[in-house]
């Protein structure tokens, strides 16, 4: 479970001598919660509080004890080892607890944002063979929508509430009374390998729909270098990543190496609409220590008057999921007096390269790599380059480390394009300068990176050629000072349409209804014809190119 981990040593100090020990068996749930609540029965583990003003406290004992309540019920309707459970939960408590308990099973969890349509959901079930669904009484009546046309969806489950059809958490621990508080009992043949399957993310891709990337029971321990290195985290700390728990940025800030760090977590559940300065007092408040936020929320922070708040016990400050822009760091360190580091990585990877603590900041790079994983730049043949010459980034694979994914579920073509010659393609154009600061030019392929989502340009276009005034749709990101990139669809229109602000409006609320909301274009342009190749492709590139000229024309 424990990771080595030298304090305040030199970055290559800490690559020498920093190790993860992977045992044959481990299992985040037994081996880390369980351990915790067994050593510091009292020891804080989490600090939850709503926009309302709501707020409860965990211990690691509290959740041991209710994760071990809820796997028994789980067991009850038929969830076991190697079972697949997707939950889509909001940042309540319950995610938490349902997490670790389908951990424990031995289960394969799929975490997915509230934001999902009917029909996204439905893709999900149906493409990973999903035997039950935990989610909200908000958000049921989504699942009920498609559940008749899932054949292997079996048990929907509700965490906080009751409905005719649906099990319900509450109804079972109050009713006709309380599971009991045991440990869940796990025959040997059922103890978990940390190899065997443990998670499941979907993420979106260049075409087609979103991909499954499968994590195995190690990848918690991965992230001991997201949390215990890059966030600098310490068994006292209380941490506060601001994401949903549908990403696996979750992952990265708000379970996996915090917990095995022995920090804290700080939850902060708001709904609607967030607005980026409720953070601010919340830092005071609780006195937070570590922060993590994406750069569109820095760059919404620091709007406010950062002086008007004291963050005397905040020590060190994080930014993952995109490129921040230099101004940003410069801005916030006048403000704070701390510098933002960098961190990179994939949902398929847990913190490869990173602004480490113990490397001088340059902002506008990515940092160095993370110990234990080899990382180079390579050409389009798989040969190294030269300093300060772009290329891909590569990650090798022999041997794997900790916290890098197994494969693309059931899809052997994007396993063979991604792992090539003991090298994993990231799919991710770099640069690497003389002294090994790694400096990020873009991605490799169409996928848009806006406010932290990474967003497929086919499942938008997708979309859009559903309303009938749309001919055809190419979708592209435009540069953004707060987002960093927006979703902008180049629309050709079917005759009897003309351009309209009213026809954009129905298209972007066509959209919104029809796949998950972050997903729809901010800006609609429309065209007589989309730039192709001979072929008939759509040449995005073009499209890309004149967005970002005329970006740097206004700026």
């Amino acid at each position: 479970m424990t990771a080595d981990m030298p304090e305040m040593a030199s970055y290559e100090t800490m690559c020498r001598e920093f190790s993860i020990d992977v045992p044959e068996y481990f299992n985040f749930g037994f081996d880390v919660i369980d351990a915790w609540a067994k050593k510091d029965r009292n020891k804080l583990a989490l600090i939850w509080t709503s926009q309302q003003g709501g707020e409860k406290k965990y211990s690691f004992l509290d959740l041991a004890n209710l994760s071990n309540q809820a796997a028994n019920i789980l067991l009850k309707y038929g969830i076991n080892k190697g079972d697949r459970v997707l939950v889509m939960l909001p940042r309540i408590p319950e995610w938490w607890i349902f997490t670790i308990a389908l951990i424990k099973l031995g289960a394969v969890i799929a975490p997915c944002p509230t934001m999902l349509t009917a029909r996204d959901i439905k893709y999900r079930v149906n493409k990973g063979r999903f035997r039950m669904i935990i989610t909200d009484v908000e958000n049921a009546p989504k699942v009920e929508e498609i559940c008749n046309e899932c054949p292997t969806l079996l048990a929907r489950f509700l965490a906080d509430g009751e409905l005719k059809g649906w099990a319900s958490f509450p109804y079972e621990l109050l009713y006709p009374a309380p599971v009991s508080h045991r440990s869940v009992s796990i025959p040997d043949q059922l103890r978990t390998r940390s190899s065997d399957p443990m998670l499941i993310y979907f993420t979106s891709g260049t075409t087609g729909e979103p991909k499954m990337v499968l994590h195995n029971h190690a990848y918690p321990l991965g992230h001991s270098v997201t949390a215990g290195l890059w966030q600098d985290l310490r068994h006292n700390d209380l941490h506060f990543t601001v994401s949903d728990t549908g990403w696996a940025k979750c992952a990265w800030g708000k379970i996996f190496g915090q917990w095995i760090a022995g920090a804290c977590i700080f939850v902060y559940h708001f709904t609607g609409k967030f607005q980026a300065t409720e953070v601010l007092p919340l830092l005071e408040k609780y006195q937070v220590t570590t922060f993590c936020c994406p750069p569109t929320i820095y760059r919404m922070l620091i709007l406010a008057d950062l002086e008007k708040f004291d963050f005397s016990s905040l020590r060190h400050c994080t930014s993952a999921g995109e490129p921040l822009n230099p101004e940003v760091i410069r801005v916030w360190k006048e403000g704070t007096g701390l510098t933002i580091r960098e961190g990179y990585g994939q949902t398929e990877t847990a913190c490869c390269v990173a602004a480490f603590p113990n490397i001088a900041s340059r902002p506008g790079s990515m940092g160095k790599p993370s110990p234990g994983w080899n990382i180079a730049v390579h050409d389009d043949d798989g040969k190294p380059v030269g300093p300060h010459e772009e290329g891909r980034l590569a990650i090798s694979c022999t041997p794997k480390p900790p916290g890098l994914f197994v494969e693309y579920l059931d899809n052997p073509e994007e396993n063979q394009k991604s792992f090539v010659n003991g090298w994993y393609y990231t799919g991710d154009k770099v640069a690497c300068d003389d002294d090994g600061y790694f400096w990020f030019v873009g991605r490799g392929d169409d996928v848009i990176k806006s406010s932290g989502y990474r967003i497929g340009p086919f499942e938008v276009e997708s979309a859009l050629l559903e309303h009938p005034a749309v001919q055809e749709a190419a979708v592209v990101g435009s540069p953004d000072r707060i987002r960093g990139m927006i979703v902008k669809a180049f629309v050709v229109l079917n005759n009897g349409f003309e351009p309209s602000e009213a026809l954009i409006r129905d298209i972007k609320n066509y959209v919104k209804r029809t796949t998950a909301p972050y997903k729809y274009p901010r800006e609609i342009e429309f065209i007589k014809e989309l730039p192709k190749t001979i072929s008939g492709k759509i040449k995005r590139n073009e499209l890309r190119s004149a967005e970002l000229k005329r970006y740097q024309e206004k700026n």
